[in-house]
């Protein structure tokens, strides 16, 4: 699995995982973003999962000491 963040039009930072390479992300970000006016991650995420079903946000929490 491969672990990414990313940031949509209204700025907020998830991080998600996919099997897929940063190279086919790419491509699909790309492919995305001619059908769609507005970037939102959950949409982003949902088209993804069309191609990687493993693919998932998943949630990041800070842990101090």
């Amino acid at each position: 699995m491969f672990y990414y963040r990313i940031f949509d039009d209204k700025e907020e930072l998830n991080f998600f995982k996919s099997s897929l390479a940063y190279s086919r992300i790419r491509e699909l970000m790309a492919e995305y973003e001619k059908s769609h006016q507005e970037y939102i991650n959950k949409d982003f995420i949902s088209y993804l999962k069309e191609h990687d079903p493993e693919a998932e946000i998943i949630e990041v929490t800070n842990i101090y000491y």
